[in-house]
C-alpha cells in the first residue's frame, strides 16, 4: 500500500470530474468504482489495483504487478506502456511530478521520525532526570499518548506537531 501528497483543491476537481474512477478509466482497462472517489481494477501486468482517497485528502493505492515474460518483445512493449500510464495516473490524481512525489513522501516520512525521535528523547530524559516534576512528567504522557496514536492513524503532521510541543515542554 503506498499513500500519496495530493496538491491541495485537486480533489474536489477530481470529484467534479466524475471521480477517482473515471479518472483511473482514462489510463486502466478493467477499473470499477468501489464508492466516492475509490475504484479497484487490473490493467495487464498490474494484476489488481485499488485506489481511494483517504478523508485527509491523500490518495492511496494497493497495486499488485506480475512481471512480464522478459523473453517477449511484445510484453516488454506492453509492460512499459502500463508502467507509463501508471506514471501518467499519478501526475494527474496527484497534482505531482514524479520527483515531487518523492520530495514529499520524503517529508512525511520525516515528520515521522521527527515525532519518534520526541517520543524518545523525553523518555529518556524522564527516565535519567530526578528533577522533572509530577505535573511536567503527566503532560509529557499525555502528549506520547497523542503522538502514538496520529502515528497510529497514519496522521505523521499531528504526530510532529505534538512533537514539537513535548520537546518545548521538556526544554521549558
Amino acid at each position: 500500500m503506498e499513500r500519496f501528497e495530493v496538491k491541495r483543491g485537486l480533489v474536489k476537481q477530481i470529484t467534479a470530474d466524475g471521480g477517482l474512477a473515471a479518472l483511473a478509466s482514462k489510463h486502466f482497462e478493467n477499473i470499477e468504482a468501489s464508492g466516492e472517489n475509490a475504484f479497484t481494477g487490473s490493467h495487464d501486468i498490474m494484476t489488481s489495483i485499488e485506489g481511494h482517497i483517504s478523508e485527509k485528502g491523500a490518495l492511496i493505492v494497493d497495486v499488485t504487478n506480475v512481471p512480464p515474460n522478459f523473453d517477449d518483445a511484445d510484453a516488454m512493449v506492453r509492460a512499459r506502456d502500463t508502467r507509463k500510464r501508471w506514471t501518467t495516473f499519478l501526475d494527474e490524481a496527484t497534482g505531482y511530478n514524479s520527483k515531487q512525489r518523492g520530495d514529499k513522501a520524503k517529508e512525511w516520512a520525516k515528520k515521522a521520525s521527527k515525532a519518534k525521535s520526541a517520543v524518545s528523547a523525553a523518555r529518556h530524559f524522564m527516565s535519567m532526570s530526578d528533577n522533572v516534576s509530577h505535573e511536567i512528567q503527566s503532560q509529557a504522557e499525555a502528549l506520547i499518548e497523542e503522538i502514538e496514536a496520529a502515528l497510529a492513524d497514519n496522521d505523521n503532521t499531528r504526530a510532529a506537531g505534538r512533537g514539537e510541543k513535548l520537546n518545548k515542554l521538556m526544554n521549558a
